[in-house]
């Protein structure tokens, strides 16, 4: 710390109790009240040096013999402070510093120590130490504004506050290693930002503690909110990023907000000395104008952060508007957001369900309205009943999967009513979900915790999810699920089967251009000698695609029972409670249709095995008309 010295004389004060007394020899003649304190001091020395204290000791009155007695009861600095005054007007050794220059200067003020009483007199030598000297250093600049904060009318109506800021707000945006820190004129020892003397231009081995953008950081968190504020602000203005600046608040935030940091590991919290815990209204008023100082811009600072700086206004019922900023600014960065952030406890005196799922709402409401601004909800157009790729659809698709994970997590909660399940669900967009698989666990998992929901509510709740969009593992698993609605179950067994039918007659069409690419092969083959190794990789892969073409068969006449045994379980029902239950069900979802392809795939599989050569006979095959009029032939001819 950069010092300045004042004086020559040996200390000849001595302090008894509550009083100060000076041992020159000489009985002292008056007496200085500074609030508990008294100074047994001399006219003579005093008022040579200061206005105030020389028209008070011409009013005051002579009721004792022995001298004077005035009072100084507003000296900024108090007691402590006239101590120094006291020594300077009588030239004894003392230390300007950063720590007492600020206290000095507005105490020479008040007293109005100027250069007509006396040539080089406190006012002067003040301000040459802080011109010079602390205003040119940053840990000068900050302890000195860090000081203000004791006498900050006196130091806003002297300039000194912002003088002190301006200093520090142009240092903060300035490489501290940029031609070695800081520049002097006047030939006085220079600094670095750390306080290590650099001699010459050469460092003498201390470097900045740090180099990087944010090295001011811890050293700024020390100051008042009030003082931070203003320092912010004069860096804002000065044009530091509001990365940077975000990346202060960040910190500022987590060293007085506990709420923040009972995430952090014991190690890294042990490691730095935590300051004094704030009262809970501080720490509200501190987090109200973090979240006012913060920049609305996407990016900026951390989602935890965020959803950090969210569940402490909740605890500390901080202001509507804060908490509706707060949450605004996460549904910015949505996509960015972990499932362990989404899951903020209920902090409501109701305490309808464990977790807030009404943020969360409200939170994606403010993603899907960004996200149509920009245009990134614009759905891509669809093939095959599947979304083509779309780097837009990213982020989108990223909250749709965080949601359906957010769903499973508080789908157990019995107390979570089932419009709200149902409301959150269906605010993701249709196209958002690829698949369909993340919304069906929830869907199962609601199912599972609430086995009372009435079954008109269960399909309703169903229709939130698309069966065509579910993979062929959920479709197993949906076609063996009790608790799902028969209805379901049967749409779900019917689009798996037109998937893998789909699928087969994919494979029908490549192994036709495979049987035709093998003849033309062998041709090749037979006629060109050498270099057969390609082929034969050719042929094992062929072999391996004819293997998966025979499973997924087999997987298909599988289904196909299924679907006839549930055929024949709902006539057994129709049976008993009316013959018309069959036929309404068909019509209503298409059976009659559905069974007429069941069976005309059942004809075309079978047809294919016989003439795969396995007791094929002939290797004839016979259309279902053929059979038809050869049926009627024997009918004739039997009659």
């Amino acid at each position: 710390m950069a010092c300045m010295k004042l004086g020559s004389k040996t200390d000849a004060f001595q302090r008894q109790g509550r009083a100060w007394f000076c041992t020159t020899g000489l009985p002292s003649d008056i007496v200085v009240e500074v609030g508990e304190m008294s100074f047994h001091l001399h006219k003579f020395p005093l008022l040579s040096r200061s206005g105030v204290v020389e028209r008070l000791i011409a009013e005051s009155s002579d009721e004792e013999e022995d001298g004077s007695f005035i009072k100084l009861p507003d000296i900024p600095g108090g007691a402590k402070t006239f101590e120094l005054v006291a020594k300077f007007c009588y030239g004894v050794k003392l230390e300007l510093t950063p720590s007492n220059v600020v206290y000095l200067r507005c105490a020479a003020e008040h007293l109005e120590m100027t250069e007509d009483y006396g040539e080089g007199n406190l006012i002067s030598q003040t301000e040459i130490f802080l011109n010079q000297v602390v205003l040119r250093n940053w840990k000068d600049s900050l302890k000195a504004l860090q000081t203000c904060d004791d006498i900050l009318s006196h130091a806003e109506e002297l300039q000194i506050t912002k003088r002190c800021i301006e200093s520090l707000a142009v240092k903060a945006n300035t490489d501290p290693n940029l031609f070695g820190w800081p520049i002097m004129e006047h030939g006085g020892p220079m600094q670095s930002p750390g306080g290590s003397v650099l001699w010459n231009g050469i460092s003498t081995g201390a470097r900045p503690k740090k180099s990087s953008s944010d090295w001011w950081y811890e050293d700024v968190s020390n100051l008042s909110l009030a003082l931070y504020k203003r320092l912010i602000s004069a860096m804002e203005s000065r044009g530091v990023k509001q990365e940077i600046i975000a990346g202060s608040l960040t910190f500022y935030a987590k060293k007085y907000l506990p709420g923040l940091n009972r995430r952090k590991g014991t190690t890294e919290s042990s490691s730095r000395l935590a300051p004094a815990p704030l009262a809970e209204e501080d720490q509200k008023l501190l987090l109200e104008e973090i979240n006012r100082l913060l920049t609305m811009q996407k990016g900026l600072v951390s989602t935890k952060f965020l959803f950090g700086l969210l569940r402490t206004a909740m605890i500390l019922r901080a202001d509507p508007t804060c908490i509706s900023n707060l949450e605004r600014r996460i549904g910015l960065q949505l996509d960015q957001a972990t499932l362990e952030d989404l899951l903020m406890p209920n902090f409501s005196y109701s305490m309808e369900t464990l977790y807030n799922v009404d943020c969360v709402q409200r939170i994606l409401e403010h993603f899907l309205a960004v996200d149509q601004v920009t245009g990134g909800a614009s759905p891509c157009s669809v093939d095959d009943g599947r979304l083509m790729g779309s780097p837009s659809l990213t982020p989108i698709t990223m909250v749709a999967k965080l949601i359906d994970g957010y769903l499973a997590e508080v789908a157990p909660d019995v107390n979570l009513k089932l419009p709200k399940f149902q409301s959150l669900a269906a605010a993701v967009p249709e196209y958002a979900r690829p698949l369909d698989d993340g919304l069906y666990r929830s869907i199962d998992i609601y199912l599972k915790s609430h086995p009372w929901l009435a079954e008109s509510d269960k399909e309703q709740l169903c229709r939130l999810m698309d069966c065509q969009k579910l993979s062929l593992e959920a479709c197993t698993h949906a076609a063996q699920n009790e608790r799902l609605p028969l209805r379901v179950i049967v749409q779900v067994l019917f689009f798996e089967q037109l998937q893998l039918r789909t699928s087969i007659a994919g494979c029908f069409l490549v192994s036709d251009n495979l049987d035709g690419s093998r003849q033309l092969r062998s041709g090749l083959v037979g006629s060109t000698e050498g270099g057969g190794g390609g082929w034969a990789t050719a042929v094992r892969e062929n072999q391996v695609l004819k293997v998966g073409m025979d499973s997924m068969r087999m997987r298909v006449s599988e289904l196909e029972k299924e679907c006839s045994n549930m055929r024949q379980e709902i006539e057994k029902l129709g049976r008993v409670k009316g013959s018309s239950t069959w036929e309404g069900v068909s019509k209503k979802f298409g059976f009659k249709i559905r069974s007429q392809m069941c069976s005309a795939q059942e004809g075309s599989v079978s047809n294919q095995n016989n003439g795969g050569g396995s007791g094929g006979g002939d290797g004839k095959v016979e259309k279902p008309k053929d059979k038809h009029r050869k049926h009627k032939k024997v009918l004739s001819s039997e009659g």
